[in-house]
Protein backbone atom coordinates (compact mmCIF):
# COMPACT_ATOMS: atom_id res chain seq x y z
CA UNK A 1 0.00 0.00 0.00
CA UNK A 2 1.15 3.90 0.35
CA UNK A 3 2.35 3.56 3.85
CA UNK A 4 4.97 1.13 2.34
CA UNK A 5 6.49 3.44 -0.06
CA UNK A 6 9.26 5.01 1.91
CA UNK A 7 10.52 1.43 3.14
CA UNK A 8 10.42 0.18 -0.37
CA UNK A 9 12.41 3.54 -1.64
CA UNK A 10 14.76 2.66 1.48
CA UNK A 11 15.65 -0.65 0.37
CA UNK A 12 18.16 -1.71 -1.84
CA UNK A 13 15.61 -3.18 -3.85
CA UNK A 14 12.49 -2.42 -3.73
CA UNK A 15 9.57 -5.44 -4.39
CA UNK A 16 5.82 -3.95 -4.66
CA UNK A 17 3.35 -6.61 -4.97
CA UNK A 18 -0.11 -5.15 -6.67
CA UNK A 19 -3.10 -5.70 -4.65
CA UNK A 20 -6.41 -4.43 -3.77
CA UNK A 21 -4.51 -1.98 -1.30
CA UNK A 22 -3.58 0.46 -4.68
CA UNK A 23 -0.47 1.07 -7.11
CA UNK A 24 1.28 3.07 -5.01
CA UNK A 25 3.48 0.60 -3.75
CA UNK A 26 4.25 -1.30 -7.37
CA UNK A 27 4.94 2.73 -8.97
CA UNK A 28 7.60 3.46 -6.45
CA UNK A 29 9.51 -0.50 -6.83
CA UNK A 30 12.27 -1.99 -8.78
CA UNK A 31 10.49 -5.00 -9.07
CA UNK A 32 6.71 -5.78 -9.12
CA UNK A 33 4.88 -9.03 -8.76
CA UNK A 34 1.57 -10.41 -8.92
CA UNK A 35 1.34 -12.86 -5.84
CA UNK A 36 3.50 -12.99 -2.43
CA UNK A 37 4.48 -16.23 -3.62
CA UNK A 38 6.13 -15.20 -6.56
CA UNK A 39 8.71 -13.89 -4.25
CA UNK A 40 10.40 -17.37 -3.34
CA UNK A 41 11.53 -17.66 -7.33
CA UNK A 42 12.15 -13.91 -7.48
CA UNK A 43 15.28 -14.37 -4.64
CA UNK A 44 16.48 -17.53 -4.39
CA UNK A 45 16.32 -17.58 -8.31
CA UNK A 46 16.70 -14.72 -10.13
CA UNK A 47 18.05 -13.25 -7.22
CA UNK A 48 20.77 -15.30 -6.93
CA UNK A 49 21.37 -15.35 -10.41
CA UNK A 50 21.78 -12.64 -10.63
CA UNK A 51 24.35 -12.10 -7.68
CA UNK A 52 26.32 -14.52 -9.24
CA UNK A 53 26.45 -12.91 -12.98
CA UNK A 54 27.54 -9.63 -11.64
CA UNK A 55 30.59 -11.13 -9.41
CA UNK A 56 32.04 -12.81 -12.16
CA UNK A 57 31.32 -9.79 -14.56
CA UNK A 58 33.21 -7.34 -12.46
CA UNK A 59 36.13 -10.25 -11.94
CA UNK A 60 36.56 -10.48 -15.80
CA UNK A 61 35.90 -6.49 -16.16
CA UNK A 62 38.54 -5.56 -13.82
CA UNK A 63 40.66 -8.58 -15.43
CA UNK A 64 40.79 -7.25 -18.88
CA UNK A 65 41.73 -3.36 -17.97
CA UNK A 66 44.13 -4.47 -15.73
CA UNK A 67 45.94 -6.69 -18.12
CA UNK A 68 45.48 -3.82 -20.83
CA UNK A 69 47.03 -1.25 -18.54
CA UNK A 70 50.25 -3.89 -17.41
CA UNK A 71 51.41 -3.95 -20.75
CA UNK A 72 52.01 -0.76 -21.12
CA UNK A 73 53.56 -0.51 -18.03
CA UNK A 74 56.08 -3.32 -18.35
CA UNK A 75 56.85 -1.82 -21.73
CA UNK A 76 57.40 1.59 -19.94
CA UNK A 77 60.98 -0.09 -18.41
CA UNK A 78 62.40 -0.76 -21.71
CA UNK A 79 61.53 2.46 -23.61
CA UNK A 80 62.72 4.61 -20.80
CA UNK A 81 59.19 6.02 -19.27
CA UNK A 82 58.68 8.17 -22.69
CA UNK A 83 55.03 6.94 -22.89
CA UNK A 84 55.18 5.44 -25.88
CA UNK A 85 52.53 2.88 -26.01
CA UNK A 86 53.62 -0.49 -26.71
CA UNK A 87 49.80 -0.92 -29.09
CA UNK A 88 48.66 0.44 -32.05
CA UNK A 89 46.19 3.43 -31.28
CA UNK A 90 43.57 1.75 -33.13
CA UNK A 91 43.86 -1.67 -30.89
CA UNK A 92 43.37 0.56 -28.05
CA UNK A 93 40.82 2.70 -28.92
CA UNK A 94 39.06 -0.45 -29.99
CA UNK A 95 40.02 -3.38 -27.07
CA UNK A 96 36.91 -2.49 -24.76
CA UNK A 97 34.60 -1.91 -27.83
CA UNK A 98 34.90 -4.71 -30.14
CA UNK A 99 37.44 -7.26 -28.65
CA UNK A 100 36.93 -7.71 -25.28
CA UNK A 101 33.29 -6.20 -24.57
CA UNK A 102 30.39 -8.82 -25.96
CA UNK A 103 31.88 -11.84 -24.42
CA UNK A 104 31.70 -9.96 -20.85
CA UNK A 105 28.21 -9.25 -21.80
CA UNK A 106 27.09 -12.90 -22.60
CA UNK A 107 28.70 -13.65 -19.29
CA UNK A 108 26.32 -11.28 -17.36
CA UNK A 109 23.08 -12.51 -18.77
CA UNK A 110 22.94 -16.15 -19.54
CA UNK A 111 25.46 -17.50 -16.96
CA UNK A 112 24.35 -19.82 -14.21
CA UNK A 113 25.67 -22.78 -11.86
CA UNK A 114 22.67 -24.55 -11.22
CA UNK A 115 19.13 -24.71 -12.83
CA UNK A 116 16.46 -23.14 -11.29
CA UNK A 117 15.05 -26.11 -10.14
CA UNK A 118 18.03 -26.35 -7.77
CA UNK A 119 18.04 -23.09 -6.44
CA UNK A 120 14.89 -23.80 -4.83
CA UNK A 121 15.57 -26.66 -3.58
CA UNK A 122 18.77 -25.65 -2.13
CA UNK A 123 17.88 -22.45 -0.36
CA UNK A 124 21.69 -22.51 0.84
CA UNK A 125 22.60 -21.74 -1.90
CA UNK A 126 21.18 -17.85 -1.57
CA UNK A 127 24.35 -17.63 1.39
CA UNK A 128 26.88 -16.49 -0.56
CA UNK A 129 24.65 -13.67 -1.63
CA UNK A 130 24.50 -12.48 2.09
CA UNK A 131 27.60 -13.04 3.23
CA UNK A 132 29.21 -11.48 -0.25
CA UNK A 133 31.69 -14.12 -0.58
CA UNK A 134 31.62 -13.99 -4.36
CA UNK A 135 33.25 -10.79 -4.56
CA UNK A 136 34.92 -8.83 -1.99
CA UNK A 137 38.35 -7.30 -1.28
CA UNK A 138 40.27 -10.49 -0.94
CA UNK A 139 38.40 -11.56 -4.30
CA UNK A 140 39.70 -8.11 -6.06
CA UNK A 141 42.96 -8.57 -4.82
CA UNK A 142 43.28 -12.18 -5.79
CA UNK A 143 42.23 -11.50 -9.69
CA UNK A 144 44.49 -8.43 -9.52
CA UNK A 145 47.34 -10.70 -8.81
CA UNK A 146 46.42 -13.24 -11.33
CA UNK A 147 46.54 -10.53 -14.06
CA UNK A 148 49.46 -8.88 -12.57
CA UNK A 149 51.28 -12.56 -12.94
CA UNK A 150 49.54 -12.95 -16.55
CA UNK A 151 50.53 -10.62 -18.11
CA UNK A 152 54.46 -10.42 -16.34
CA UNK A 153 54.63 -13.64 -18.51
CA UNK A 154 53.04 -12.62 -21.23
CA UNK A 155 55.39 -9.58 -21.88
CA UNK A 156 58.70 -11.59 -20.72
CA UNK A 157 58.05 -14.68 -23.02
CA UNK A 158 57.50 -12.20 -25.78
CA UNK A 159 60.77 -9.99 -25.15
CA UNK A 160 62.94 -12.98 -24.35
CA UNK A 161 61.30 -14.76 -27.75
CA UNK A 162 61.80 -12.10 -30.08
CA UNK A 163 64.69 -10.18 -28.63
CA UNK A 164 66.77 -11.92 -31.30
CA UNK A 165 63.81 -13.07 -33.49
CA UNK A 166 65.81 -13.62 -36.89
CA UNK A 167 64.81 -13.37 -39.85
CA UNK A 168 61.29 -14.70 -41.55
CA UNK A 169 61.43 -16.77 -44.20
CA UNK A 170 61.40 -13.78 -46.59
CA UNK A 171 64.58 -12.30 -45.06
CA UNK A 172 62.77 -9.73 -42.97
CA UNK A 173 64.00 -8.82 -39.70
CA UNK A 174 61.63 -9.88 -36.75
CA UNK A 175 62.69 -8.19 -33.80
CA UNK A 176 61.11 -4.64 -34.52
CA UNK A 177 58.61 -2.64 -32.15
CA UNK A 178 56.03 -2.43 -34.36
CA UNK A 179 55.85 -6.62 -34.66
CA UNK A 180 56.60 -7.04 -30.73
CA UNK A 181 53.63 -4.55 -30.20
CA UNK A 182 51.76 -6.82 -32.65
CA UNK A 183 52.83 -9.79 -30.85
CA UNK A 184 51.60 -8.90 -27.32
CA UNK A 185 48.62 -7.81 -28.33
CA UNK A 186 47.64 -10.81 -30.69
CA UNK A 187 48.51 -12.62 -27.28
CA UNK A 188 46.74 -10.36 -24.65
CA UNK A 189 43.33 -10.82 -26.77
CA UNK A 190 43.71 -14.51 -26.67
CA UNK A 191 44.68 -14.84 -22.57
CA UNK A 192 41.89 -12.61 -22.10
CA UNK A 193 39.69 -14.68 -24.05
CA UNK A 194 40.63 -17.94 -22.60
CA UNK A 195 40.04 -16.51 -18.91
CA UNK A 196 36.35 -16.04 -20.05
CA UNK A 197 36.18 -19.59 -21.30
CA UNK A 198 37.63 -20.73 -17.92
CA UNK A 199 34.94 -18.50 -16.20
CA UNK A 200 32.32 -19.56 -18.51
CA UNK A 201 30.14 -22.09 -16.44
CA UNK A 202 27.04 -22.24 -18.52
CA UNK A 203 27.41 -22.53 -22.45
CA UNK A 204 24.95 -21.22 -24.67
CA UNK A 205 24.87 -19.91 -28.19
CA UNK A 206 25.15 -16.60 -27.76
CA UNK A 207 28.80 -17.38 -25.60
CA UNK A 208 29.98 -19.18 -28.82
CA UNK A 209 29.38 -16.65 -31.00
CA UNK A 210 30.82 -13.98 -28.37
CA UNK A 211 33.75 -15.60 -27.67
CA UNK A 212 34.82 -17.50 -30.80
CA UNK A 213 33.34 -14.43 -32.91
CA UNK A 214 35.66 -11.90 -31.13
CA UNK A 215 39.14 -13.69 -31.59
CA UNK A 216 37.98 -13.93 -35.39
CA UNK A 217 36.78 -10.73 -35.58
CA UNK A 218 39.98 -9.57 -34.32
CA UNK A 219 42.12 -10.46 -36.98
CA UNK A 220 39.50 -9.13 -39.64
CA UNK A 221 39.54 -5.95 -38.32
CA UNK A 222 42.97 -5.73 -38.11
CA UNK A 223 43.88 -6.67 -41.48
CA UNK A 224 40.93 -4.42 -42.39
CA UNK A 225 42.66 -1.08 -41.03
CA UNK A 226 46.34 -2.13 -41.76
CA UNK A 227 45.42 -3.03 -45.31
CA UNK A 228 42.44 -0.97 -46.43
CA UNK A 229 42.74 2.31 -44.12
CA UNK A 230 46.71 2.16 -43.68
CA UNK A 231 47.26 1.71 -40.49
CA UNK A 232 51.03 2.31 -38.75
CA UNK A 233 51.28 -1.69 -38.25
CA UNK A 234 50.66 -2.97 -41.13
CA UNK A 235 52.62 -6.14 -42.43
CA UNK A 236 53.20 -6.99 -39.40
CA UNK A 237 50.04 -9.57 -38.58
CA UNK A 238 50.68 -11.19 -41.73
CA UNK A 239 54.44 -11.60 -41.35
CA UNK A 240 54.02 -13.17 -37.89
CA UNK A 241 51.51 -15.52 -38.61
CA UNK A 242 53.70 -16.76 -41.35
CA UNK A 243 56.49 -18.00 -38.94
CA UNK A 244 56.04 -21.23 -36.78
CA UNK A 245 57.61 -18.85 -33.77
CA UNK A 246 54.49 -16.83 -33.76
CA UNK A 247 52.11 -20.12 -33.27
CA UNK A 248 54.37 -22.15 -30.90
CA UNK A 249 54.63 -18.81 -28.67
CA UNK A 250 51.27 -17.83 -28.61
CA UNK A 251 50.31 -22.06 -27.33
CA UNK A 252 53.37 -22.02 -25.00
CA UNK A 253 51.49 -18.87 -23.89
CA UNK A 254 48.00 -20.21 -23.57
CA UNK A 255 49.26 -23.49 -21.89
CA UNK A 256 51.50 -21.29 -18.91
CA UNK A 257 48.23 -19.01 -18.49
CA UNK A 258 45.50 -21.77 -18.04
CA UNK A 259 47.26 -25.04 -16.87
CA UNK A 260 47.56 -23.58 -12.91
CA UNK A 261 44.06 -21.85 -12.86
CA UNK A 262 42.70 -25.28 -14.32
CA UNK A 263 44.73 -26.80 -11.49
CA UNK A 264 43.77 -24.79 -8.94
CA UNK A 265 40.19 -25.18 -9.97
CA UNK A 266 40.03 -28.68 -9.95
CA UNK A 267 42.09 -28.99 -6.61
CA UNK A 268 39.44 -26.91 -5.14
CA UNK A 269 36.64 -28.49 -6.57
CA UNK A 270 37.86 -32.23 -5.36
CA UNK A 271 39.62 -31.07 -2.12
CA UNK A 272 36.91 -28.54 -0.46
CA UNK A 273 33.74 -27.86 -2.98
CA UNK A 274 31.35 -25.30 -1.87
CA UNK A 275 27.57 -25.63 -1.94
CA UNK A 276 27.03 -24.89 -5.66
CA UNK A 277 29.75 -27.26 -7.07
CA UNK A 278 28.13 -30.20 -5.10
CA UNK A 279 24.82 -29.37 -6.25
CA UNK A 280 26.35 -29.09 -10.16
CA UNK A 281 28.18 -32.23 -9.46
CA UNK A 282 23.93 -33.88 -8.39
CA UNK A 283 22.72 -32.06 -11.25
CA UNK A 284 25.15 -33.69 -13.38
CA UNK A 285 24.36 -37.06 -12.20
CA UNK A 286 20.72 -36.63 -12.53
CA UNK A 287 21.02 -35.96 -16.00
CA UNK A 288 23.34 -39.10 -16.59
CA UNK A 289 20.64 -40.83 -14.95
CA UNK A 290 17.73 -39.50 -17.05
CA UNK A 291 19.56 -40.48 -20.09
CA UNK A 292 19.97 -43.73 -19.35
CA UNK A 293 16.42 -44.05 -18.70
CA UNK A 294 15.18 -42.69 -21.99
CA UNK A 295 14.66 -46.07 -24.08
CA UNK A 296 16.17 -45.90 -27.67
CA UNK A 297 14.02 -45.27 -30.88
CA UNK A 298 14.37 -48.85 -32.07
CA UNK A 299 12.55 -50.25 -28.60
CA UNK A 300 9.72 -47.77 -28.73
CA UNK A 301 6.31 -49.21 -29.64
CA UNK A 302 4.34 -47.31 -31.87
CA UNK A 303 0.63 -47.18 -30.45
CA UNK A 304 -1.73 -49.11 -32.69
CA UNK A 305 -5.22 -47.08 -33.53
CA UNK A 306 -7.15 -50.19 -32.65
CA UNK A 307 -8.18 -50.29 -28.95
CA UNK A 308 -6.77 -54.14 -27.42
CA UNK A 309 -9.91 -54.12 -25.17
CA UNK A 310 -13.90 -53.07 -25.66
CA UNK A 311 -14.23 -50.24 -23.35
CA UNK A 312 -17.32 -49.80 -21.44
CA UNK A 313 -18.75 -46.73 -21.38
CA UNK A 314 -21.59 -45.98 -19.29
CA UNK A 315 -23.03 -42.08 -18.09
CA UNK A 316 -22.26 -42.79 -14.57
CA UNK A 317 -19.41 -40.14 -14.29
CA UNK A 318 -22.32 -37.23 -15.38
CA UNK A 319 -25.19 -38.59 -13.27
CA UNK A 320 -25.79 -39.65 -9.32
CA UNK A 321 -26.12 -42.84 -10.25
CA UNK A 322 -25.55 -45.68 -12.69
CA UNK A 323 -27.30 -45.51 -15.87
CA UNK A 324 -28.24 -48.14 -18.28
CA UNK A 325 -24.80 -47.91 -19.94
CA UNK A 326 -23.64 -51.64 -19.20
CA UNK A 327 -27.13 -53.03 -20.22
CA UNK A 328 -26.65 -51.85 -23.33
CA UNK A 329 -23.53 -52.42 -24.02
CA UNK A 330 -23.68 -56.13 -22.60
CA UNK A 331 -26.11 -57.32 -26.17
CA UNK A 332 -28.41 -58.84 -23.77
CA UNK A 333 -30.96 -56.39 -24.74
CA UNK A 334 -30.85 -56.99 -28.28
CA UNK A 335 -32.27 -60.79 -26.65
CA UNK A 336 -35.84 -61.26 -27.82
CA UNK A 337 -38.23 -62.63 -24.76
CA UNK A 338 -39.91 -66.12 -24.71
CA UNK A 339 -43.63 -66.63 -25.83
CA UNK A 340 -43.83 -62.87 -27.26
CA UNK A 341 -44.35 -62.73 -30.55
CA UNK A 342 -42.14 -60.00 -32.11
CA UNK A 343 -44.65 -57.73 -34.08
CA UNK A 344 -42.34 -54.73 -33.77
CA UNK A 345 -39.64 -55.89 -36.21
CA UNK A 346 -36.20 -54.58 -34.51
CA UNK A 347 -38.07 -53.59 -31.75
CA UNK A 348 -38.72 -56.16 -29.43
CA UNK A 349 -40.76 -56.94 -26.72
CA UNK A 350 -37.08 -58.07 -24.70
CA UNK A 351 -36.42 -54.54 -24.92
CA UNK A 352 -39.30 -52.99 -23.20
CA UNK A 353 -38.55 -55.17 -20.57
CA UNK A 354 -34.75 -54.25 -20.32
CA UNK A 355 -36.58 -50.98 -19.65
CA UNK A 356 -38.84 -51.91 -16.67
CA UNK A 357 -42.45 -52.52 -19.18
CA UNK A 358 -43.95 -56.31 -18.33
CA UNK A 359 -46.04 -56.64 -20.84
CA UNK A 360 -46.33 -54.62 -24.53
Amino acid sequence: GANDVSMIKTAHIGVGISGQEGMQAVLSSDYSIAQFRYLERLLLVHGRWSYYRMSKFLKYFFYKNFAFTLCNFWYAFFGGFSAQPIFDAMFMTVYNLFYTSQPVLALGIFEQDVSDGNSIKYPKLYEPGLKGTLFNKKVFIRSCTQCFITELLIFIKGYCVYYNGGLDPQGLNMSDYQTFGTIVATQLVFAVTLQMCLDTGYWTVFSHITIWGSIIFYFILQYFYNYVMGGEFVGTLNKSMGTATFWLSLQLTMAVIGMPVLAWRFYMADVRPSLSEQVRRRQLEEIKRESKRKPEFSQIRRRTTRRSQRTVRTGYAFAHQEGFGRLITSGKIMKPSSGVKNTLGPYSSGTYRALGTSTF
